[in-house]
């Protein structure tokens, strides 16, 4: 794996990559749009994604894949798509002599994200895939090796890394306002009672859980907001609230990171328990993101008073405008394929200390 550091996080915010305010951090012009095909059409995609492509300015929802056909005339009634821009899990590698679409987006459900996405980086089309990356770092590796083989871009689905306050903040690692970061919490859930037993996050092998649906925004906030990795990891479960649901997969997971140097994450992840906030304690005050990953908007505030308001707009627009730009300029995109497989070494690492009770180091 091809570690981020705390320099190259450095040489990132001193470049023009990223502009913690601007709408488009790779703006740039260009008249072209990339077609955009979404693989999977569930929430997510009927929800977010698309309602945010009808605002991006550089690509463009053209295209489906789904494992669902009568999901299909409702799609290309809401969203005018083309009957040679609609394939299905069966036919998708036909996606190859498509020239509308330019980009695979695969949001299906993680444990299936492996062999889709290197289905898609294998039709000689782009690839962004959802967060978290795929199961393990094996699948993480095959999905960037396909993604290299067929000379393609591979993006991961982190929005937070293109919400502008998550940057500005993410800039004090060069400007260092409050001085030195002393301490971390970073903490990712929402209260609920589980789902239906035949849901697929409440099924270990696609990807099911705390950890792996909500834990990588805890994760990837805390290496995101201090640029540095952790060296070492621990794990609980604390005991069940549904146990009776719950069979399967973690409904609550507590870690803590060592970032070395006296340095540690306190952090949180649950699918019963609601939480959402990033605070960093530094040597001359604090600032945090509460909530740090909703939705409907992320705020920052600071111990001396500064209030960073939500942005007026979706963050997968900002998100998928920026991947779109990294395309149609050559640039690597914000958030790379070695991001998304950081995190989920990390994930499973933490799965391992749960189950022994011990601190395991990376």
């Amino acid at each position: 794996m091809s570690r981020i550091t705390r320099r190259r996080f450095l040489q990132l915010a001193g470049s023009g990559l990223l502009v913690a305010n601007s709408a488009h951090l790779l703006a740039q012009p260009s008249k072209k749009k990339l077609g955009v095909a979404l693989l999977g059409l569930g929430n997510y995609s009927t929800n977010l994604l698309a309602p945010a492509l009808q605002h991006t300015k550089h690509c463009e929802l053209r295209g489906i894949i789904t494992g669902t056909e009568s999901k299909i005339p409702q799609w290309q009634k809401n969203h005018s798509i083309k009957d040679r821009n609609v394939y299905t899990y069966s036919n998708m590698d036909d996606i190859a002599n498509n020239d509308d679409i330019d980009v695979i987006y695969v949001v299906t459900p993680t444990g299936t994200h492996k062999d889709f996405a290197v289905r898609a980086a294998n039709t000689g089309k782009h690839v962004w895939c959802e967060k978290p990356m795929a199961m393990d770092s094996e699948e993480c590796q095959a999905i960037i090796n396909a993604c290299d083989k067929n000379g393609v871009t591979l993006s991961i689905g982190y929005r937070m890394q293109h919400e502008p306050n998550t940057r500005t903040f993410h800039q004090y690692l060069a400007s260092k306002p409050y001085g030195e970061i002393t301490a971390v919490s970073s903490f990712a859930g929402y209260a609920g009672q589980g789902r239906t037993p035949e849901n697929w996050r409440m099924k270990k092998h696609m990807g099911g859980g705390a950890l792996y649906d909500m834990g990588v925004y805890a994760i990837n906030g805390a290496r995101f907001l201090t640029g540095r990795e952790p060296v070492a990891v621990t794990g609980s479960h604390p005991p069940q609230r549904f146990p009776e649901k719950f069979t399967e997969v973690d409904e609550t997971t507590l870690f803590t990171m060592d970032f070395g140097d006296g340095l540690v994450a306190d952090c949180g992840t649950s699918v019963v328990k609601g939480f959402n906030h990033f605070k960093a304690d530094c040597v001359d005050g604090w600032y945090q993101l509460k909530p740090m990953q909703s939705y409907n908007g992320v705020k920052g505030t600071t111990s001396d008073g500064k209030i960073l308001s939500p942005i007026n707009g979706m963050q997968q627009t900002l998100q998928m405008d920026n991947d779109a730009l990294a395309i149609l300029t050559g640039r690597e995109p914000l958030v790379t394929g070695s991001e998304g497989l950081a995190d989920i070494l990390i994930v499973n690492a933490i799965f391992e200390a749960a189950k022994t009770g011990r601190r395991v180091s990376l």
